[in-house]
């Protein structure tokens, strides 16, 4: 991949164009970090706040990232023609390979939120050797029911279209508060974003089917995600209730549930330092980062044995362990010991 695709392209895959950002240059046979928004957002407002943390350039500086935009929500997008027919969720999965294969990118390691989170985890189940590792935040994997997409129906209907999405973006809490950040993504959603366009994707976002996949042993011929991955939901967030379902449908030795304490329905914008070093916990455990440098000390980066307790990301369960007696540290540092831990194949959950 020659270094001026930095930048901005649209790129044309089976199922109509693709807005994709590349941010730097492949650093040897590591994977492209790889993100897709949710539905009400894109990119910008989806990912900026996290990948502008400072903390955050500690990993960027290994990774080449690439952005994409659902089509037609990129900020600046020309409204779709009327009659066009908005890709499925699998056809959107089914543009991803497309994008890899421009770049050249041998594999990715994917970031979703909501609907991009659902988007990926698809991608994983078809083409599972192109993906090493998944982020999904506030993924559900469930289609709606007739009632569920009734109500959204009649919600469209009464309601402008930014108030339909934000109680899909931010927790019941936030809005009745009419927080800051309600208050601006409501004003960015409506203003940034082509309302015709969002219309589209909200509409075939809603009507997702199921994701197929369920933990091996629990179906016949059950599919599951092969690779690592870190599920992330703030307290008391929309998709709280999926996410626990999603958790219960993936490989118990590979996946940890992350549920992070007041930061309401999208942690990336409202934590993102807290995300930011699970995040990097989740790539030294998968063994793309050595070491963490911890600012908190002036002697240079901590060796990788010093981890919290979210580098075990595939082997510990620290929530069902007798030894806590029921207590649950809002804390995420554990004991730097690492014996034993391969004998423990449970999910781990972790609040912080």
């Amino acid at each position: 991949m020659p270094e001026c695709w930095d930048g901005e392209h649209d790129i044309e895959t089976p199922y109509g164009m693709l807005h994709v950002i590349i941010r730097g240059a492949p650093k040897g046979n590591k994977p492209a970090i790889l993100t897709y928004h949710d539905v009400g957002l894109n990119h910008k407002l989806c990912f900026n706040t996290f990948f502008n943390n400072e903390d955050m350039q500690e990993i960027t500086k290994h990774f080449v990232i690439c952005h994409v935009d659902a089509p037609g929500q990129q900020i600046g997008a020309s409204q779709l023609p009327q009659g066009y027919q908005y890709p499925t969720m699998d056809q959107l999965a089914g543009m991803l390979p497309t994008v890899v294969q421009h770049f050249g990118f041998k594999s990715i390691v994917g970031i979703g939120v909501g609907a991009g989170a659902y988007i990926l985890a698809k991608f994983a189940l078809i083409f599972p050797d192109l993906v090493e590792g998944l982020v999904l935040l506030n993924i559900d994997p469930n289609g709606k029911g007739w009632i569920d997409w009734a109500a959204t129906k009649l919600s469209g209907l009464t309601s402008a279209l930014p108030d339909t999405v934000l109680p899909h973006l931010f927790s019941q809490e936030e809005l009745m508060n009419n927080t800051e950040l309600v208050q601006s993504y409501r004003q960015q959603i409506n203003n940034t974003i082509n309302q015709f366009n969002l219309q589209l994707f909200w509409n075939m976002y809603n009507s997702r089917r199921d994701l197929e996949m369920n933990r091996s042993g629990t179906v016949l011929n059950a599919k599951t995600l092969k690779c690592p991955v870190m599920l992330v939901v703030g307290d008391n967030a929309p998709a709280e209730e999926g996410v626990v379902e999603c958790n219960s449908k993936l490989d118990p030795t590979n996946t940890t549930f992350l549920k992070m304490a007041d930061s309401g329905g999208l942690p990336q914008l409202t934590q993102p330092g807290k995300l930011t070093e699970a995040f990097k916990y989740f790539l030294q455990g998968m063994g793309y980062i050595a070491y963490v440098k911890d600012r908190r000390l002036s002697g240079g980066p901590v060796p990788s044995a010093s981890m919290t307790r979210l580098v075990r990301s595939r082997t510990a369960s620290l929530t069902s362990a007798s030894s806590m007696d029921g207590s649950r540290s809002r804390a995420c540092t554990h004991s730097d010991s690492t014996e034993g831990v391969g004998t423990v194949t449970h999910t781990m959950e972790v609040s912080c």
